[in-house]
């Protein structure tokens, strides 16, 4: 099969390696119908995260059709359209049972704080991913959800991590009627999360970034204020400024580890690497938020440390919070909102590339490049119009 396979920083291609197989009576075998270049992606594009082997399928974001299962799967059958959440999880250990399910207990090896994803080295578990024609789905009665036949597939592709992962963000923040809420990053996540604001009763939102076009869509997408952060000297001033010299009722961190914005956060944290990323929104969140206020942080961060102002934290009586997404516990109510018209995740998708030129993605991704928000990779042989769960799709 074709996949996209990790060659070096800065270097994938799509080259064809073995199909996958069941391993477990548990597994299935899905084949891809869309996936998805996340910004969590370029963080290993980039050479960031530990572990990213040569050879690693990457992919965290697919949806796709059943064509093979394990002896032991009841709830899942061959032709089922299903969307398969980031995660991978037991649903039975001490966390699934609370719905931490990016916490499972059980589905990484290495042990680390983080249960299993795909595609996002080894440090998560050295599952391959779904930027691929098929991948193999463990825990196939737990993870994968049925695609209703009322939600676009595109739709679908996004709430397998970008819609919960924005969704959670501000519900994290603890968002109350009227609220100021300010989101650090008019990328995908975050775009998701100044939406989700309103959805929680949020009286004002205000994205922050410094590239045009990402900021013009904020503003149509969102219906949110921006700043870009170029023009202004400190931010934790500017925002208070804003609001009445208080800071933001809620912060949300939506960029992680490469964040721009100041000189010396990027040089020792992604440069030299002495720190586990650039903790430039960290430090800015912590700083613009009132006293007693509320930060969420999704943005992606390393294992190791971080200079982080720890102590304004204390004082200020802040609370944080944090983790990956557990999108199993979201989709309910998301597909709920997609229903209701609320929500259209898909207006965020701004190209569709052949998983066969998905080197060239990943580059005009990186560098922003073509006003680029999102892309959705289309495996060969998949119908680029087939649009909802009951269209058809061509075969090679």
């Amino acid at each position: 099969m074709l996949a996209t396979t990790y060659r070096r920083p800065y270097r994938v291609s799509a080259r064809h390696v073995p199909d996958p197989v069941i391993e477990h009576p548990f597994d299935a075998i899905v084949r891809v119908l869309r996936s998805c270049i996340c910004g969590s992606d370029l963080h290993l594009y980039h050479g960031l995260v530990p572990d990213t082997r040569v050879g690693s399928i990457f992919g965290h974001e697919f949806v796709g059709e059943v064509v093979d299962v394990g002896s032991g799967v009841r709830n899942l059958k061959v032709g089922d359209r299903v969307l398969v959440p980031f995660n991978i999880f037991c649903g039975t250990c001490y966390f699934c049972q609370r719905e931490l399910y990016s916490n499972c207990h059980n589905v990484n090896p290495e042990a680390t704080a983080v249960g299993g994803i795909y595609g996002y080295s080894h440090t998560t578990g050295g599952y391959d991913g779904g930027q691929a024609e098929y991948v193999r789905v463990p825990f196939a009665d737990i993870g994968p959800t049925m695609i209703p036949p009322d939600i676009h597939i595109e739709d679908a592709v996004l709430l397998t991590d970008v819609v919960p992962t924005g969704y959670q963000a501000a519900e994290m923040g603890d968002i109350r009627e009227n609220d100021t809420v300010v989101v650090f990053g008019a990328g995908p996540i975050g775009l998701l999360a100044a939406r989700s604001a309103w959805l929680m009763g949020a009286g004002r939102v205000i994205v922050v970034d410094h590239v045009d076009y990402r900021l013009d869509f904020a503003r149509r997408f969102a219906h949110c204020e921006t700043v870009d952060f170029r023009s202004v000297g400190d931010m934790a001033i500017h925002i208070k400024k804003m609001t009445d010299g208080l800071g933001a009722d809620v912060c949300i961190d939506a960029v992680g580890c490469e964040a721009s914005g100041s000189v010396m956060q990027r040089v020792t944290g992604v440069t030299m690497k002495l720190q586990a990323g650039a903790a430039t929104v960290l430090h800015w969140a912590i700083n613009s938020v009132r006293k007693g206020g509320n930060v969420s942080i999704v943005g992606v961060y390393g294992p190791t440390f971080n200079a982080v102002p720890i102590g304004n934290a204390i004082n200020k009586g802040l609370t944080l919070r944090m983790n990956q997404a557990s999108v199993k516990r979201h989709l309910p109510r998301l597909i709920e909102h997609i229903q209701a018209g609320r929500l259209n995740p898909r207006e965020i998708i701004t190209h569709r590339v052949p998983l066969e030129e998905v080197s060239d993605a990943h580059e005009m991704f990186s560098g922003k490049k073509d006003q680029c928000i999102k892309t959705v990779l289309i495996p060969p042989g998949v119908d680029v119009a087939a649009s909802t769960t009951a269209a058809p799709i061509t075969t090679p």
